[in-house]
Protein backbone atom coordinates (compact mmCIF):
# COMPACT_ATOMS: atom_id res chain seq x y z
CA UNK A 1 0.00 0.00 0.00
CA UNK A 2 1.79 3.41 -1.09
CA UNK A 3 1.28 6.26 1.01
CA UNK A 4 -0.80 9.46 -0.12
CA UNK A 5 1.60 12.04 -1.47
CA UNK A 6 -0.05 14.65 0.83
CA UNK A 7 1.67 12.26 3.91
CA UNK A 8 4.79 12.16 2.13
CA UNK A 9 7.52 13.72 4.90
CA UNK A 10 10.57 15.53 4.04
CA UNK A 11 14.10 14.34 6.04
CA UNK A 12 14.85 15.11 9.44
CA UNK A 13 16.76 17.61 8.93
CA UNK A 14 14.70 19.36 6.59
CA UNK A 15 11.77 19.03 9.17
CA UNK A 16 14.52 19.93 12.02
CA UNK A 17 15.10 23.52 9.35
CA UNK A 18 10.81 23.86 8.80
CA UNK A 19 10.32 23.98 12.64
CA UNK A 20 13.20 26.44 12.99
CA UNK A 21 12.21 28.79 10.33
CA UNK A 22 8.92 29.07 11.79
CA UNK A 23 10.61 29.96 15.16
CA UNK A 24 9.19 26.94 16.96
CA UNK A 25 10.09 24.69 19.68
CA UNK A 26 9.84 20.89 19.25
CA UNK A 27 7.58 20.98 22.55
CA UNK A 28 5.51 23.26 20.26
CA UNK A 29 5.57 21.04 17.46
CA UNK A 30 4.85 18.36 19.75
CA UNK A 31 1.89 19.97 21.14
CA UNK A 32 0.30 20.88 17.52
CA UNK A 33 0.78 16.94 16.17
CA UNK A 34 -0.60 15.80 19.38
CA UNK A 35 2.48 13.59 20.36
CA UNK A 36 5.19 13.66 23.28
CA UNK A 37 7.81 15.91 23.04
CA UNK A 38 10.71 12.99 23.10
CA UNK A 39 8.45 11.75 20.00
CA UNK A 40 9.26 14.56 17.79
CA UNK A 41 12.81 14.80 19.13
CA UNK A 42 13.46 11.25 17.65
CA UNK A 43 11.75 12.30 14.61
CA UNK A 44 13.90 15.04 13.32
CA UNK A 45 17.08 12.88 14.97
CA UNK A 46 16.24 10.12 12.77
CA UNK A 47 15.71 7.39 15.33
CA UNK A 48 12.11 7.00 14.51
CA UNK A 49 9.40 7.42 12.10
CA UNK A 50 6.06 8.88 12.70
CA UNK A 51 3.37 5.65 12.23
CA UNK A 52 -0.03 5.84 11.22
CA UNK A 53 -2.38 9.04 12.09
CA UNK A 54 0.70 10.21 13.57
CA UNK A 55 2.06 10.75 10.63
CA UNK A 56 -0.73 12.42 8.85
CA UNK A 57 -0.92 15.01 11.74
CA UNK A 58 3.09 15.49 11.77
CA UNK A 59 2.62 15.87 7.95
CA UNK A 60 0.05 18.74 8.36
CA UNK A 61 1.85 20.42 10.84
CA UNK A 62 4.77 20.83 7.83
CA UNK A 63 2.98 21.82 5.78
CA UNK A 64 1.47 24.20 7.46
CA UNK A 65 5.40 25.32 8.60
CA UNK A 66 5.65 25.63 4.54
CA UNK A 67 2.78 27.39 3.87
CA UNK A 68 3.00 30.37 6.50
CA UNK A 69 6.76 30.51 6.95
CA UNK A 70 7.71 32.34 10.12
CA UNK A 71 5.59 33.41 12.38
CA UNK A 72 5.89 37.63 12.99
CA UNK A 73 3.40 39.40 15.25
CA UNK A 74 4.66 43.13 14.52
CA UNK A 75 2.26 43.69 18.00
CA UNK A 76 4.35 42.34 20.19
CA UNK A 77 6.56 44.41 21.57
CA UNK A 78 10.12 43.73 21.91
CA UNK A 79 11.40 41.85 24.96
CA UNK A 80 13.87 43.28 27.88
CA UNK A 81 17.09 41.24 28.49
CA UNK A 82 15.64 40.52 31.48
CA UNK A 83 12.42 39.13 30.01
CA UNK A 84 14.31 37.42 27.14
CA UNK A 85 16.10 35.93 29.71
CA UNK A 86 13.44 34.66 32.12
CA UNK A 87 11.57 32.93 28.95
CA UNK A 88 14.59 31.26 28.01
CA UNK A 89 15.34 30.24 31.87
CA UNK A 90 12.15 29.00 31.80
CA UNK A 91 12.13 26.76 29.00
CA UNK A 92 15.47 25.32 29.32
CA UNK A 93 16.25 25.32 32.70
CA UNK A 94 13.70 22.10 34.65
CA UNK A 95 15.05 19.49 31.59
CA UNK A 96 18.47 20.58 31.73
CA UNK A 97 18.70 20.24 35.44
CA UNK A 98 17.78 16.63 34.47
CA UNK A 99 20.47 16.39 31.84
CA UNK A 100 22.76 17.38 34.61
CA UNK A 101 21.65 14.60 36.66
CA UNK A 102 22.18 11.86 34.09
CA UNK A 103 25.54 13.32 33.70
CA UNK A 104 26.41 13.44 37.47
CA UNK A 105 24.01 11.45 39.51
CA UNK A 106 23.46 14.24 41.97
CA UNK A 107 21.07 16.71 42.74
CA UNK A 108 22.54 19.27 44.60
CA UNK A 109 25.48 19.35 41.72
CA UNK A 110 22.98 19.40 38.71
CA UNK A 111 20.69 22.24 39.97
CA UNK A 112 24.36 24.37 40.34
CA UNK A 113 25.30 23.65 37.57
CA UNK A 114 22.80 24.73 35.38
CA UNK A 115 22.51 27.76 37.71
CA UNK A 116 25.99 28.54 37.00
CA UNK A 117 25.52 28.18 33.43
CA UNK A 118 22.75 31.01 33.28
CA UNK A 119 24.47 33.05 35.52
CA UNK A 120 27.28 33.20 32.97
CA UNK A 121 24.66 33.33 30.05
CA UNK A 122 23.49 36.76 32.31
CA UNK A 123 26.81 38.31 32.46
CA UNK A 124 27.28 37.47 28.52
CA UNK A 125 23.69 38.16 27.38
CA UNK A 126 24.80 40.12 24.05
CA UNK A 127 26.54 36.78 23.00
CA UNK A 128 24.21 34.48 23.96
CA UNK A 129 20.75 36.42 22.64
CA UNK A 130 22.63 37.22 19.52
CA UNK A 131 23.92 33.45 18.97
CA UNK A 132 21.99 30.92 16.68
CA UNK A 133 21.09 28.51 19.53
CA UNK A 134 21.02 30.10 23.14
CA UNK A 135 19.72 26.79 24.37
CA UNK A 136 22.22 25.09 23.13
CA UNK A 137 24.49 27.88 24.65
CA UNK A 138 23.30 27.34 27.75
CA UNK A 139 23.64 23.53 27.85
CA UNK A 140 27.44 23.08 26.96
CA UNK A 141 28.38 25.72 29.80
CA UNK A 142 25.76 23.35 32.38
CA UNK A 143 27.89 20.32 30.99
CA UNK A 144 31.06 21.97 31.04
CA UNK A 145 29.99 23.03 35.05
CA UNK A 146 28.73 19.49 35.71
CA UNK A 147 31.67 17.83 34.51
CA UNK A 148 34.43 19.92 35.80
CA UNK A 149 37.08 17.82 37.73
CA UNK A 150 37.43 20.56 40.43
CA UNK A 151 34.14 18.99 42.20
CA UNK A 152 36.43 15.67 43.06
CA UNK A 153 37.85 18.46 45.62
CA UNK A 154 34.75 19.40 47.55
CA UNK A 155 34.01 17.54 50.37
CA UNK A 156 30.53 14.74 50.75
CA UNK A 157 31.53 14.39 46.80
CA UNK A 158 32.02 10.38 46.81
CA UNK A 159 29.08 9.53 48.23
CA UNK A 160 25.78 9.06 45.86
CA UNK A 161 21.69 9.96 46.32
CA UNK A 162 20.02 6.47 45.86
CA UNK A 163 17.03 5.98 44.05
CA UNK A 164 13.92 4.81 44.58
CA UNK A 165 13.87 1.85 41.57
CA UNK A 166 16.84 -0.76 41.23
CA UNK A 167 16.47 -0.55 37.52
CA UNK A 168 17.11 3.24 37.43
CA UNK A 169 20.01 2.63 40.17
CA UNK A 170 21.59 -0.02 37.98
CA UNK A 171 21.13 2.43 34.86
CA UNK A 172 22.94 5.17 36.65
CA UNK A 173 25.88 3.41 37.68
CA UNK A 174 26.15 2.38 33.97
CA UNK A 175 26.45 5.64 33.42
CA UNK A 176 29.07 6.97 35.75
CA UNK A 177 31.57 3.82 34.72
CA UNK A 178 31.54 5.69 31.13
CA UNK A 179 33.96 8.74 30.57
CA UNK A 180 32.81 11.81 30.54
CA UNK A 181 33.15 12.81 26.95
CA UNK A 182 31.57 9.27 26.18
CA UNK A 183 28.75 10.22 28.91
CA UNK A 184 28.17 13.63 27.63
CA UNK A 185 27.99 11.95 24.00
CA UNK A 186 25.00 9.94 25.18
CA UNK A 187 23.28 11.53 27.48
CA UNK A 188 23.21 14.36 24.09
CA UNK A 189 22.44 11.72 21.01
CA UNK A 190 20.22 9.33 23.28
CA UNK A 191 18.78 11.59 25.74
CA UNK A 192 18.57 14.51 24.55
CA UNK A 193 17.57 13.67 20.99
CA UNK A 194 20.47 15.76 19.26
CA UNK A 195 22.03 14.28 15.59
CA UNK A 196 25.37 13.67 15.28
CA UNK A 197 26.69 16.65 13.89
CA UNK A 198 25.23 18.79 16.28
CA UNK A 199 26.63 16.39 18.83
CA UNK A 200 30.00 16.52 17.91
CA UNK A 201 29.85 20.36 17.20
CA UNK A 202 28.11 20.76 20.92
CA UNK A 203 30.96 18.44 22.81
CA UNK A 204 33.83 19.79 20.25
CA UNK A 205 34.62 17.17 18.37
CA UNK A 206 34.84 15.55 15.13
CA UNK A 207 31.90 13.90 14.36
CA UNK A 208 33.98 10.24 13.62
CA UNK A 209 35.03 10.81 16.84
CA UNK A 210 31.61 11.45 18.06
CA UNK A 211 30.05 8.29 16.24
CA UNK A 212 32.85 6.34 18.00
CA UNK A 213 32.33 7.36 21.50
CA UNK A 214 29.06 6.94 21.01
CA UNK A 215 29.30 3.20 19.78
CA UNK A 216 31.66 2.21 23.10
CA UNK A 217 29.12 4.05 25.26
CA UNK A 218 26.48 2.11 23.46
CA UNK A 219 28.39 -1.20 23.67
CA UNK A 220 29.57 -0.51 27.52
CA UNK A 221 25.94 -0.10 28.77
CA UNK A 222 24.75 -3.19 26.78
CA UNK A 223 27.87 -4.89 28.44
CA UNK A 224 26.21 -4.02 32.10
CA UNK A 225 22.84 -4.10 31.11
CA UNK A 226 21.27 -6.16 27.99
CA UNK A 227 18.51 -5.52 28.19
CA UNK A 228 19.51 -1.94 26.93
CA UNK A 229 21.13 -2.91 23.71
CA UNK A 230 18.08 -1.91 21.47
CA UNK A 231 18.55 2.29 21.18
CA UNK A 232 15.05 2.93 21.08
CA UNK A 233 14.90 1.24 24.81
CA UNK A 234 17.93 3.20 26.14
CA UNK A 235 16.19 6.49 25.31
CA UNK A 236 13.09 5.58 26.91
CA UNK A 237 15.08 4.70 30.09
CA UNK A 238 16.98 7.53 29.96
CA UNK A 239 14.35 9.80 29.99
CA UNK A 240 12.60 7.72 32.36
CA UNK A 241 15.75 7.94 34.72
CA UNK A 242 15.79 12.13 34.16
CA UNK A 243 11.87 12.12 34.84
CA UNK A 244 11.73 9.97 37.93
CA UNK A 245 13.64 12.84 40.03
CA UNK A 246 11.83 15.58 41.32
CA UNK A 247 14.72 18.05 40.71
CA UNK A 248 13.68 21.89 40.08
CA UNK A 249 15.81 24.68 39.73
CA UNK A 250 15.83 28.37 41.15
CA UNK A 251 13.60 30.79 40.33
CA UNK A 252 15.61 33.09 37.03
CA UNK A 253 14.65 36.46 38.96
CA UNK A 254 16.99 34.36 42.03
CA UNK A 255 19.97 33.36 39.51
CA UNK A 256 20.35 37.35 37.80
CA UNK A 257 20.89 37.92 40.87
CA UNK A 258 22.98 35.84 41.79
CA UNK A 259 25.00 36.38 38.63
CA UNK A 260 24.88 40.24 39.50
CA UNK A 261 26.73 39.94 43.08
CA UNK A 262 29.15 37.53 41.64
CA UNK A 263 29.91 39.97 38.63
CA UNK A 264 30.26 42.82 41.48
CA UNK A 265 32.13 40.33 43.95
CA UNK A 266 34.80 39.92 41.16
CA UNK A 267 35.12 42.69 40.01
CA UNK A 268 35.54 45.00 43.41
CA UNK A 269 38.26 41.75 43.81
CA UNK A 270 40.06 42.41 40.70
CA UNK A 271 40.23 46.07 41.19
CA UNK A 272 41.35 46.18 44.59
CA UNK A 273 44.14 43.53 43.47
CA UNK A 274 45.22 46.11 41.02
CA UNK A 275 45.30 48.87 43.47
CA UNK A 276 47.27 46.60 45.50
CA UNK A 277 49.69 45.85 42.81
CA UNK A 278 49.77 49.80 41.99
CA UNK A 279 50.41 50.91 45.53
CA UNK A 280 53.10 48.16 46.18
CA UNK A 281 54.83 49.29 42.59
CA UNK A 282 54.69 52.85 43.71
CA UNK A 283 56.12 52.33 47.39
CA UNK A 284 59.21 50.27 46.15
CA UNK A 285 60.09 53.01 43.31
CA UNK A 286 59.57 55.87 46.35
CA UNK A 287 62.03 53.86 48.65
CA UNK A 288 64.28 52.04 46.38
CA UNK A 289 67.74 53.42 46.33
CA UNK A 290 68.88 55.32 42.78
CA UNK A 291 72.57 54.47 42.55
CA UNK A 292 74.59 51.13 42.88
CA UNK A 293 76.08 50.79 46.62
CA UNK A 294 78.91 47.12 46.89
CA UNK A 295 77.94 45.07 49.39
CA UNK A 296 80.80 45.35 52.65
CA UNK A 297 82.89 42.54 52.42
CA UNK A 298 82.67 40.00 55.34
CA UNK A 299 85.41 40.13 57.74
CA UNK A 300 88.64 37.68 57.72
CA UNK A 301 90.78 36.41 60.35
CA UNK A 302 94.45 37.70 59.81
CA UNK A 303 97.30 35.10 59.98
CA UNK A 304 101.15 35.35 60.71
CA UNK A 305 101.12 37.58 63.50
CA UNK A 306 102.53 36.47 66.87
CA UNK A 307 99.81 36.19 69.41
CA UNK A 308 98.98 38.95 72.08
CA UNK A 309 100.32 38.98 75.35
CA UNK A 310 98.52 40.60 78.79
CA UNK A 311 101.11 42.96 80.27
CA UNK A 312 103.49 41.67 83.55
CA UNK A 313 106.47 42.60 85.09
CA UNK A 314 109.46 42.57 82.68
CA UNK A 315 112.49 39.75 82.49
CA UNK A 316 115.96 40.58 83.80
CA UNK A 317 117.13 40.77 80.12
CA UNK A 318 114.60 43.14 79.33
CA UNK A 319 115.07 45.17 82.29
CA UNK A 320 119.12 45.59 81.39
CA UNK A 321 117.91 46.37 77.56
CA UNK A 322 116.13 49.54 79.39
CA UNK A 323 118.98 50.25 81.52
CA UNK A 324 121.58 50.81 78.61
CA UNK A 325 119.38 52.56 76.61
CA UNK A 326 118.38 54.90 79.68
CA UNK A 327 122.27 55.65 79.70
CA UNK A 328 122.60 56.69 75.69
CA UNK A 329 122.71 60.36 75.13
CA UNK A 330 119.47 62.33 74.81
CA UNK A 331 119.98 62.06 70.99
CA UNK A 332 119.87 57.95 70.63
CA UNK A 333 122.76 55.86 70.40
CA UNK A 334 125.67 56.69 68.49
CA UNK A 335 126.00 56.21 64.77
CA UNK A 336 128.62 53.41 63.80
CA UNK A 337 131.00 54.73 60.90
CA UNK A 338 132.23 52.03 58.17
CA UNK A 339 135.92 51.38 58.51
CA UNK A 340 137.96 53.04 55.43
CA UNK A 341 140.47 50.33 55.80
Amino acid sequence: MRRSPAHQLPPPAECRRLRRAASLTQAQVAARAGVPLDTVCAWEAGRAAPPGRHRQAYAQVLASLKSTGPQKDMEVPPLTPAQAFDALYAFCAPALVRQAFLLTGRRERAREAVERAFQLAWQRWPEVASDRAPAGWVRAAAYECALSPWHRFRPRQHAREPLRDPADTALQQALMQLPPPYRRTLVLYDGVGLDLPETAAETEASTPATANRLTHAREAVAARLPELADTAELHRRLVRLASAERLTAARPSTVRTAGERRTRFWTRSATAFIVAVVGATTLTLRTAPTHYEAPVAPGQEVRGLPPRTAPGPLTPQELSLRAGLRAQSAGGPERMAPDAR
